[in-house]
């Protein structure tokens, strides 16, 4: 295993031009992986991170924006600044294989932990993905006669209800929303910041609630924890 990720290293470390380098303590080239960066590189960096379980998409050799979301998940999982960018701490976070502990034991259980603000899915305690996501960014709103703090509720839940299209509401559109709680719902957005943000739904991206659909990873009774 350490072999693998010396190997992503070096292999980082060599394939991107000169010009999107930085100079590393060390004075070796270290390149910085960004959005629209692509090459040998971005193939590595999207393999390595694609086994760790940060979700992505398929490989593509672009940073694109779910290659950016799942930067931004082990940015957080390593409790590093949320650029987006892969530069020298990013890059040392992925090689030493940096994951988010579940705290989940049993069962099918997507967990929201607000104090990373990751969304994990897991399955009889193994990890089985990392999304980026954005929750209840703790902000007082007015918005279309609706009023409150935008907070996301702690506790343990269960999907009960779900559409399978735009869901608009008074607070904005949802894309496929899985509702959790009254209004509450994880769902697609093309707005997911590194930090919370939201009204207190749980915001993924588009391609990422896609995927959740596609290969049916939250059907209707799944347990959601809140944490």
């Amino acid at each position: 295993m350490r072999r693998r990720r010396v190997a992503w290293a070096l292999t980082v470390a060599v394939s991107l031009a000169p010009a999107g380098a930085i100079a590393s303590p060390a004075g070796a080239a270290t390149p910085l992986l960004s959005l629209g960066s692509r090459g040998p590189a971005v193939v590595a960096l999207q393999r390595h991170l694609a086994g760790l379980g940060y979700w992505l998409g398929p490989v593509t050799g672009v940073v694109n924006d779910a290659t950016q979301q799942a930067v931004f998940a082990v940015q957080k999982a390593a409790g590093l600044s949320r650029d987006g960018v892969v530069g020298p701490l990013t890059q040392g976070a992925i090689a030493r294989g940096v994951r988010p502990k579940p705290r989940s034991t049993h069962g099918a259980v997507v967990e929201i932990n607000l104090s990373t603000d990751l969304l994990l899915l897991v399955r009889d305690g193994r990890l089985v993905a990392t999304l980026n996501t954005s929750t209840g960014g703790g902000y007082a709103y007015s918005t279309n006669g609706l009023s409150g703090v935008a907070v996301t509720p702690r506790g343990q839940f269960r999907i009960f209800r779900q559409v399978n299209g735009l869901d608009v509401s008074p607070l904005g559109e949802m894309w496929r929303p899985k509702y959790f709680s009254g209004g509450f719902a994880i769902h697609g957005s093309a707005s997911v910041p590194p930090q919370p943000a939201s009204h207190g739904c749980v915001r993924v991206s588009n391609a990422a609630m896609d995927w959740i659909w596609a290969s049916n990873r939250m059907p209707i009774g799944t347990l959601v924890w809140i944490y």
